[in-house]
């Protein structure tokens, strides 16, 4: 089925003839509660309840929590959730085996219900026996980006970089408080994270998940790092035509903090109206994108460059398109690092992305500004501005004679080496 699919998107790519970025979510650990008698109960504030290893069918005193890691890792204070956050239960009492526990929310309870434990570092990496088959397979079938599920802490990104081999992208989804403790950690090791403000909410207060929206997105941004909001972004078109005005107002708000992308899930993935939901989306972002406050609000969070070559030449490049109002900063690239660095700096020109390696032309199609396309390999500047006056002009992305600055390393193809500035004028190739 996975292999079918990407054969599909990859047909409809060459079609387009234009890169498509593939990202495959894994579904990291589910922890659930057991069977009950009768396969439902009702929990009432207060009462007393106990999770235990007991494979019987649990009634309104005890249920089986059938994963020891947790019973093993839990302690008096701790909270769990069960249900999405529905319910709410508070330890009292714990041991290798059994937790005793008192109801705070209370409310119906089914069979298999989720559990989450906000208050415990589980003692278990983010990556199941299942996710460890799904990544072998995701790789296999030519993915190019794989999003990790409840990353806990920096270890859980360095299990997942030795698997993936360098073969795709690795994206963090940070839905857990451990892996706020530590994000900045985290971040390093990532290739990109994703805001999956859904779980967050979950095991977090609802009231602290727009700031935090804000936190991981400006350290991402600070980091270089592509950054994603996801989760319930246009939830009601699940349902129905048209978003709410809180909704857009959402969406707006993840596009004016300087988000690289942000994502669907339910609305396309299982909802009536997907074509709708995504052409929303996508409106909605050329809107923001264009109003006036828009530039003024990303220039205020514009970070000072590292002190490396490729920080200080990005952030010159941004600097000189501006005052001389260039159409296009042009990247040539082998292994995408310099193209990231630039469109850290949110310049106002566009970024066009001239790469031989398709793989890294779709990896780049979450990062913010970034149109990447295939060329053939370049061996000199000259090449490569060539290049990229035909692209412009073929692709309608500028007219002759548009500056251009190029930016790059010497010699060429040499992947992490940024060491020259180019301004040029974009020209159609001799003989056109």
């Amino acid at each position: 089925m996975l292999r079918t699919l990407v054969r599909d998107i990859r047909g409809i790519e060459a079609g387009l003839n234009t890169a498509i970025t593939i990202l495959a979510d894994l579904q990291g650990p589910k922890l659930r509660v057991g069977m009950f008698e009768g396969d439902r109960i009702h929990l009432e504030n207060g009462a007393a309840f106990r999770l235990d290893s007991d494979e019987t069918p649990g009634d309104g005193t005890r249920v089986q929590l059938p994963h020891p890691p947790i019973l093993h890792a839990l302690k008096a204070g701790d909270r769990l959730l069960l249900d999405d956050g529905k319910i709410t239960l508070r330890v009292t009492e714990a041991s290798d085996t059994e937790a005793d526990t008192v109801v705070v929310q209370g409310g119906p309870l089914s069979n298999r219900k989720g559990v989450s434990c906000p208050d415990t570092l589980l003692p278990m990496g983010a990556l199941t026996e299942k996710d460890h088959a799904d990544l072998t397979a995701a790789l296999d079938a030519g993915v190019d980006w794989l999003a990790l599920s409840f990353i806990q802490r920096p270890e859980d990104m360095a299990e997942a970089r030795k698997l993936a081999r360098g073969k795709a992208g690795l994206m963090a989804k940070i839905e857990k408080p451990q892996a706020i403790d530590r994000l900045d950690d985290i971040i390093e090791l990532s290739d990109a994270v994703m805001v999956a403000r859904g779980d967050l909410g979950v095991e977090m207060p609802l009231d602290t998940v727009p700031g935090l929206q804000k936190r991981i997105t400006r350290a991402a941004r600070k980091a270089g790092k592509p950054v994603v909001v996801a989760t319930q972004m246009l939830e009601s078109m699940i349902e129905a035509p048209v978003p709410t005005r809180a909704e857009v107002s959402d969406v707006a708000t993840a596009v004016f903090e300087g988000a690289d992308a942000v994502m669907l899930s339910a609305e396309s993935a299982a909802g009536q109206f997907p074509a709708e939901a995504v052409s929303t989306m996508d409106q909605v972002a050329r809107t923001v994108e264009q109003d006036d406050h828009y530039r003024s609000i990303l220039d205020a969070q514009r970070y000072e460059p590292e002190p490396t070559g490729a920080d200080a030449l990005s952030a010159a490049a941004s600097q000189i398109g501006e005052t001389l109002n260039v159409r296009a900063i042009v990247c040539y690239t082998a292994a995408g690092s310099t193209a990231l660095r630039i469109a850290r700096e949110r310049p106002s020109a566009d970024i066009l992305v001239l790469t031989p390696n398709v793989d890294i032309a779709r990896r780049l199609g979450v990062t913010w500004g970034i149109n990447a396309l295939v060329v053939p390999e370049c061996v000199t500047v000259d090449e490569v501005i060539a290049e990229a006056g035909r692209v412009i002009i073929d692709y309608e992305l500028g007219r002759t004679g548009d500056r251009i600055l190029t930016i790059g390393g010497l010699p060429l193809q040499t992947p992490g080496v940024t060491n020259f500035i180019r301004l040029a004028f974009a020209r159609p190739p001799e003989g056109r």
